[in-house]
């Protein structure tokens, strides 16, 4: 399988100067549409690229699971900026932002039903074709389920990776919430999907709030959902795994503490070293 390795860190320029100083650093994951279609890649992401770091375009805007089809231009972008830094991959979510031509602004959960994994799959099909490198799916951390859901969660994450070919960007923290949220055990999730088609791991903290759990990427990673890597990857070892974070940064030396606990429970080498 081709993809990134080791361990990463998702690449905001408010962090820029901090992930150019990580020795053990092996990619990055950058939101694809905040790079520009054409032209040099923002410095910090260059420079990064010259050393031998991968960097991983990360779809938020594509609606996947809308009901009408994907939008050439935003599928020619992400396309566009997956040559323009070399990636071995990109990555979107299974969800969808927009319909009937209003946006959410957020990553919204799909019923579980048939018919909605023909979308997804109808959608998917139209985006890889365009695509020059492979596609890994993400399921979304969700706070409610539609009341009509036809399958379980990995019988739907599964038919749409088996029907489509696509690789399966895992989210640890996600798994932990939703199943939090649901009163499920996450190991049951676990064991019911293809743990072989994982092209890499996010990882991100969460808190509690309103009685839910929350996967807000602005707190530390809990000893819980570590816990849930590690048994993971006891499970099966995927190449990759990447924290998110998206604000409220800690200071420097508690950033790469952080990153070392993911790599430690993944069983990497510690990327400060």
């Amino acid at each position: 399988m081709t993809g990134p390795e080791g361990v990463g860190i998702g690449w905001r320029p408010e962090i820029d100067g901090f992930v150019a100083e990580l020795p053990g650093l092996r990619f990055v994951e950058v939101i694809a549409e905040a790079l520009p279609r054409s032209g040099p890649p923002p410095h910090g992401l260059a420079a990064l690229r010259e050393r031998g770091v991968a960097v991983v375009p990360h779809g938020v805007r594509l609606s996947l699971g809308g009901a009408q089809p994907v939008e050439p231009a935003r599928v020619a972008h992400l396309a566009a900026v997956a040559e323009l830094v070399a990636a071995p991959l990109v990555s979107e979510h299974i969800a969808f932002v927009r319909a009937g031509g209003l946006e959410a602004g957020h990553l919204l959960p799909l019923p579980r039903t048939r018919e909605a994994v023909d979308v997804v799959c109808a959608n998917v099909a139209r985006t890889q074709a365009e695509l020059p490198v492979p596609l890994a799916l993400e399921p979304i951390a969700a706070l409610f389920d539609w009341p009509d859901d036809e399958l379980d969660e990995a019988a739907f994450l599964t038919e749409i990776l088996d029907r489509t070919g696509a690789l399966l960007l895992l989210d640890i923290a996600n798994v932990y919430a939703n199943a939090r949220n649901r009163g499920d055990d996450p190991l049951a999730l676990l064991a019911g999907l293809p743990l072989d088609r994982i092209a890499y791991l996010h990882i991100a903290g969460g808190a509690e709030q309103g009685g839910y759990y929350h996967d807000t990427h602005t707190d530390p990673v809990p000893p819980q959902v570590l816990d849930l890597l590690t048994e993971l990857c006891a499970r099966h070892r995927p190449p990759a795994v990447l924290l998110e974070r998206d604000g409220h940064y800690p200071p420097a030396t508690d950033l790469r503490a952080e990153l070392d606990a993911v790599a430690h429970a993944a069983g990497f080498p510690l990327v400060t070293r």
